[in-house]
């Protein structure tokens, strides 16, 4: 990867007051939950109507737990990624935009953080009931680790530069 320097910035953080900072902030903090809100309402619509197959019955005790996990942890996703629509609604025009940008930021974080355990949750699941348990864990444990690292560690390095 070269490294070819940071995009010119169109706009300067000092022609910017505190007001203008954090809307700023929080309007590109939605664009980017845009993104995961798709995704994350697709796989938990998905996940709600596996019960109903007519594999769901076969499943062992290991592969129904893992599924109730997975579904509870693409709830939990959709509903931290989708809070701060929520929190921005309640608290729209009481002054609060610094709080609400903070707890948007949060809720990303642990929505994203959700969001990436679900579906290593999802191919481990899937792994299981294709392949075998011990497939399950090596896939599953990839999945934790490739977003651990493209998620996490790979910003993390940029920003040590």
């Amino acid at each position: 990867m070269t490294k070819t320097g940071p995009l010119p910035d169109t706009s300067s953080e000092s022609d910017e007051d505190k007001t203008q900072r954090l809307a700023r902030n929080f309007s590109e903090l939605l664009q980017e939950l845009r993104v995961t809100q798709t995704g994350v309402q697709i796989l938990t619509g998905f996940l709600l109507t596996v019960p109903f197959t007519q594999r769901f019955p076969t499943l062992d005790l290991v592969q129904k737990y893992g599924y109730l996990a997975v579904l509870v942890g693409a709830v939990l996703a959709t509903g931290f990624i989708i809070a701060p629509v929520a929190l921005h609604r309640t608290l729209f025009r009481q002054g609060e935009k610094a709080w609400l940008v903070d707890a948007a930021d949060w809720c990303a974080r642990v929505g994203l953080l959700l969001l990436a355990m679900t579906m290593s949750g999802v191919v481990w699941l899937v792994f299981d009931v294709v392949v075998s348990r011990t497939a399950s864990i090596v896939a599953g444990g990839v999945g934790v680790l490739f977003f651990a690292a493209l998620w996490g560690a790979f910003p993390l390095a940029k920003r040590a530069d």
